[in-house]
């Protein structure tokens, strides 16, 4: 993804460069006062904010509310990749150190998107299969399923450091990033067919879990699809650029998870659009 820097003549070369021109090339990056600037904003606002949600949410984890561990770890995977936003605009003196936390970026970058495919799924199984879901949810099975997204990624994450030729890599996003788009509308659609039938689930759970869904894919398909475009169909730097700093938004987007995972005001302004669906499918439904 950010290896737009590299000219075209240079992504055909091997994948061992030095560590000089490794700290040169991100250098050219990071030094681009838009790119820098909006960085600074972004640490400067997410990093607080994200502290704070993490705080607020595992006050609320509960033996039969465990959708927020998977919040949790979104945004801890986005608060390492805040971390190593630091790294970079500080531009360290040692080439090794601004490559080592290159790839624990896109550590953190390929986490969070598993996690919001998480999300999407538990919030799916609530509507579509509320009472075998209601029967396996525990805080083991999340945590279980949290440990096999970070082993997951982190292997993702070697297997970049190792092979990190340009065909290679061309292979491990499309391989790691892709499949979660047509999961999330998946799980986005399952779940509006399914939303009244689900007697035993709440009306402003229903809208909450609709406004989460329609959350995740809007994050993934704003901020994460234009970088993976740009970067396997099409190369040009400023559009390279763009959709760079928009992934880098992620952490920012990931916190209004937060909001849609509290009761509150949150759910007068999803009801009438939930309520509107749910009456015309018992207008179309037959009677009995």
């Amino acid at each position: 993804m950010e290896d737009f820097y590299n000219n075209s003549s240079s992504q055909d070369q091997s994948s061992d460069y030095s560590h000089s021109d490794f700290k040169n090339n991100s250098h050219q990056y990071y030094d681009l006062p838009l790119t820098k600037n909006v960085t600074y904003i972004i640490v400067g606002i997410g990093l607080p904010l994200t502290l704070m949600a993490i705080y607020a949410l595992y006050s609320t984890v509960r033996s039969d509310h465990v959708a927020p561990i998977y919040v949790i770890n979104l945004l801890m995977s986005d608060l390492l990749q805040l971390c190593c936003m630091i790294v970079h605009v500080t531009q360290p003196q040692d080439g090794k150190i601004s490559q080592i936390f290159y790839y624990i970026y896109y550590f953190g970058l390929f986490t969070s998107v598993y996690f919001m495919v998480c999300i999407s799924l538990e919030r799916y199984l609530v509507i579509v299969h509320p009472l075998w879901y209601r029967f396996r949810r525990t805080i083991k099975t999340s945590v279980v399923f949290c440990v096999l997204v970070w082993v997951i990624t982190l292997v993702c994450g070697v297997l970049y450091y190792v092979f990190k030729g340009y065909v290679v890599t061309k292979i491990i996003f499309p391989v790691f990033l892709l499949p979660p788009f047509p999961l999330l509308i998946f799980f986005l659609v399952g779940t509006l067919k399914a939303l009244s039938a689900a007697m035993s689930v709440p009306s402003d759970e229903k809208r909450r879990i609709v406004g989460i869904l329609v959350l995740v894919l809007l994050i993934y398909t704003l901020l994460f699809l234009p970088n993976i475009i740009f970067y396997l169909v099409i190369y040009d730097k400023t559009l390279d650029i763009l959709s760079l700093i928009f992934v880098r938004f992620s952490p920012l987007a990931d916190l209004f998870l937060y909001v849609f995972m509290r009761k509150g005001a949150i759910d007068k302004l999803l009801a009438s659009v939930c309520c509107c669906r749910m009456d015309r499918n018992e207008i179309s439904s037959p009677s009995v």
